[in-house]
C-alpha cells in the first residue's frame, strides 16, 4: 500500500501536525503520529489549549497543585501550557535529532493581547524560551507591524520563531526582511546561526473564505468562478518571493556561516468549503523546502486519498497573478482582504486568550474548594473559544 504522506516527505513538504493536548502526549498518540504518519513537527495557539485543557482529567493533578500555590490565572495558563509543550519537544526530539535542527520543532505562543507591543512580545518570547528550555522549541510571534521588530530582536537573543498570522504577500516580504536582520544581529551578538530556526507561517484556508463571500456578493457568474482559487494562488506567489529571497547573497552569507532558511509553513490548511477537497491545500502546495501545518483529521485524509503530483508551486506564478488580476476585475479589493484577516486573527486569537483565562480561572476555582472536577468547569468557555477558530 501506497504511503502518501512518505511521498508528500519526499517531495519536500515537512508534516506537522496543528494540535496538542495533555492525552494526546500521556497517551503516546503524537510519539505515534510521529513514528507512523511522518509528522515532524507541532503548532499550537490559543484555541487549541482552550480545548485541551477544558476535554481532560489529565490536568486536575497540576489545577490542584497551582491552586495550592495560590499562582494567579496568567501564571497558571503558562505553567500548564509549558509543561505540555516541553513534554511535546521531549517526543518530537528524535526528528530533531535526525534532521540537524530543521524539524522536530514544537511552537507555544506569545500572549496575542501584546501583538501590538514589541516590548512585551520579545519579553514574554524570552520568559517562554527559558521556561521550555528545550533546543527544538518555536516562539510564535503575530506578524503585526510591531511583531516585525520583535521577531528580529527575539532572534537577535538566538532564540528560534515562528511567524504566525501572515496573510499578504507584502507583509511576508518584511517577515523575511525581518528574519534575515534578526539572523545578522544573532551572529553579531556570537550565537551560533545553525542553532537558530525559524518558520514564517502563511495562512490559506481563511484566504478562501474571506474572498468567497465577498465573490457571492458579487454575485455575477465571472465572480463565482473564481471562488476557491484565491488562497492557493496567494500562497503560490508568496513562495516565489522565498526563493527570490533565499537565493540572493545576503543570504548566502548567511548561510555560509551556517543558518537555515526561514521555511514557508502552510497554516489553516484544513478546508472550511464541503465542496471543496479536503486536502487542496495540501495537494496545491506542494513545494521543497516547505511545511504544511495539519489537524490530524486532515493528516490521515491525506493519508488515504492524498496525491502527491509532484511540485505544484513552481511554474505557477502567472497564473496566480492572473487570479488575482481577475479577482480586481470583478471588485474584490484583495488588499482590504488582507487588512481584515490580519485584523480579525489577532481578534480570535485575543478571543481565545480570554477564553483560556476565564476557563482557567474556574479551573483554579474549583480546584481550590475541592468541588468536583477543575476541568468540567472550563468546558463552555473552551466550546466558545473553539469557535473563534485556529491555525
Amino acid at each position: 500500500m501506497t504511503d502518501k504522506l512518505n511521498e508528500l516527505t519526499a517531495a519536500g513538504v515537512a508534516v506537522w501536525l496543528d494540535d496538542l493536548s495533555r492525552v494526546r502526549l500521556s497517551s503516546g498518540g503524537l510519539d505515534q503520529l510521529r513514528r507512523e504518519k511522518h509528522v515532524a513537527g507541532v503548532t499550537t495557539n490559543p484555541t487549541i489549549f482552550a480545548k485541551a485543557l477544558s476535554d481532560a482529567d489529565e490536568y486536575n493533578w497540576q489545577l490542584r497543585d497551582l491552586a495550592t500555590r495560590g499562582v494567579d490565572v496568567e501564571e497558571a495558563v503558562r505553567m500548564l501550557t509549558t509543561y505540555d509543550v516541553r513534554w511535546a519537544c521531549d517526543v518530537m526530539r528524535p526528528s530533531y535529532d535526525g534532521s540537524d535542527g530543521v524539524d522536530g520543532r514544537v511552537s507555544i505562543e506569545v500572549d496575542p493581547r501584546s501583538a501590538h507591543d514589541a516590548d512585551k512580545t520579545v519579553a514574554e518570547a524570552k520568559a517562554l524560551w527559558w521556561l521550555v528550555d528545550r533546543p527544538n522549541l518555536y516562539i510564535k510571534i503575530p506578524a503585526t507591524e510591531a511583531g516585525l521588530s520583535a521577531i528580529t530582536d527575539t532572534l537577535a537573543e538566538g532564540i528560534s520563531v515562528n511567524v504566525t498570522l501572515i496573510f499578504g504577500l507584502d507583509r511576508y516580504s518584511a517577515v523575511m526582511e525581518a528574519f534575515l536582520a534578526g539572523l545578522e544581529q544573532a551572529k553579531a551578538n556570537g550565537h551560533d546561526l545553525s542553532t537558530i530556526g525559524s518558520v514564517a507561517s502563511f495562512f490559506v484556508s481563511r484566504v478562501d473564505s474571506e474572498v468567497d463571500k465577498r465573490l457571492e456578493k458579487v454575485g455575477s457568474d465571472q465572480a463565482k468562478a473564481l471562488k476557491g482559487k484565491a488562497a492557493v494562488a496567494n500562497a503560490q506567489l508568496a513562495y516565489e518571493r522565498y526563493t527570490e529571497v533565499f537565493s540572493s547573497d545576503r543570504w548566502k552569507a548567511l548561510a555560509a556561516a551556517g543558518a537555515h532558511p526561514q521555511r514557508p509553513l502552510w497554516a489553516s490548511t484544513s478546508t472550511k468549503n464541503p465542496d471543496y477537497r479536503d486536502v487542496i491545500y495540501v495537494e496545491e502546495l506542494i513545494a521543497a523546502g516547505t511545511v504544511n501545518t495539519m489537524p490530524e483529521s486532515v493528516i490521515h485524509a491525506y493519508a488515504d486519498h492524498g496525491e502527491t503530483r509532484g511540485d505544484t508551486v513552481t511554474g505557477s506564478y502567472d497564473a496566480a497573478r492572473q487570479v488575482f488580476a481577475d479577482l480586481e476585475s470583478v471588485g474584490v479589493d484583495m488588499a482590504d482582504v488582507i487588512a481584515t484577516l490580519e485584523r480579525e486573527g489577532v481578534e480570535k486569537f485575543e478571543v481565545s486568550w480570554q477564553e483560556l483565562l476565564d476557563g482557567v480561572t474556574k479551573s483554579l476555582k474549583a480546584a481550590a474548594s475541592g468541588t468536583g472536577s477543575p476541568n468540567k468547569a472550563a468546558t463552555s468557555n473552551a466550546k466558545a473559544a473553539d469557535k473563534a477558530g485556529g491555525a
